[in-house]
């Protein structure tokens, strides 16, 4: 049997790994590349600094665990996801605040073992703020075990969202669960623009919950982690499984999903 423990080292020492050279980037400035090549209209966004920290960290694990299988969002897409052992990496998460010089993003590594998720590490290193889970063991902030909020009700709640880059129905169906959360009376929607680290507030207590439409492995493969270690509950916004690879996501503390995902399930695309 595979030894989470040390392979949670290896994703943390990724992580910092990938980090660093976002950082690197972040400070001395990057050009941005639009992946469509279709004259900029996806608002899909890559630069050296994502394909430089994808490599670095690819490199790391396969001469840690060079029989284990590699998916990530910028040249590891082929990886094989029935694999037993699966890394599953985002080299920045957050690439759109990365651009414009918004100190919120995000390298994010989760592990799957016989396709379960058993360890992950989350890590914006601008801030140093590493976020870790291993299955069983519970979901820490920089060493410090957290918990979801308490929160029963959508009128005690702080939701969070996100929006696909598709800007037709899919950010109409967004804009429409949008209202059917505030007719609920909730306290508010944020829009942070990094999955991964919606995905830790959520776990954290910040947020009670947080829904997207359309999110791919590498965006909530570590996060869906992090919520359920620290008590929480994640699915797509039907309320099923959430499966390895492109899905809606929802994720709750618990008390409020079935609330959440009733709103999510009336506007999905």
């Amino acid at each position: 049997m595979t030894n989470v423990q040390q392979i949670l080292q290896t994703a943390i020492a990724a992580s910092h790994t990938g980090g660093a050279i976002l950082r690197r980037y972040f400070e001395e400035g990057v050009i941005m590349r639009d992946k469509s090549q279709d004259g900029g209209k996806s608002y899909d966004l890559v630069s050296d600094a994502d394909e430089q920290s994808e490599a670095a960290i690819a490199t790391l694990i396969r001469d840690a665990y060079p029989t284990h299988e590699l998916l990530g969002e910028e040249s590891l897409q082929g990886g094989d996801v029935d694999s037993d052992h699966l890394w599953i990496i985002d080299p920045l998460d957050g690439t759109n605040n990365f651009a414009h010089r918004i100190e919120h993003f995000a390298v994010s590594i989760g592990y799957y073992e016989n396709g379960q998720a058993a360890a992950g590490a989350i890590y914006n290193p601008v801030h140093d703020d590493l976020f870790t889970a291993v299955r069983g063991e519970g979901a820490f902030r920089n060493g410090k075990q957290v918990h979801v909020s308490d929160a029963d009700t959508l009128g005690r709640s702080m939701i969070g969202c996100g929006f696909y880059y598709d800007r037709g129905a899919m950010m109409k169906a967004t804009l429409a669960a949008i209202e059917d959360c505030f007719s609920h009376h909730i306290h508010g929607i944020r829009r942070f623009g990094t999955a991964s680290l919606d995905l830790c507030m959520v776990g954290c207590g910040k947020l009670e919950g947080f829904f997207e439409y359309n999110l791919s492995p590498w965006d909530f493969a570590a996060g869906s982690l992090f919520v359920t270690e620290a008590g929480g509950k994640i699915t797509d916004a039907r309320g099923g499984e959430l499966p390895i690879g492109s899905s809606s996501v929802v994720a709750t503390n618990g008390h409020l999903h079935n609330a959440l995902t009733e709103i999510t399930r009336r506007h999905h695309p």
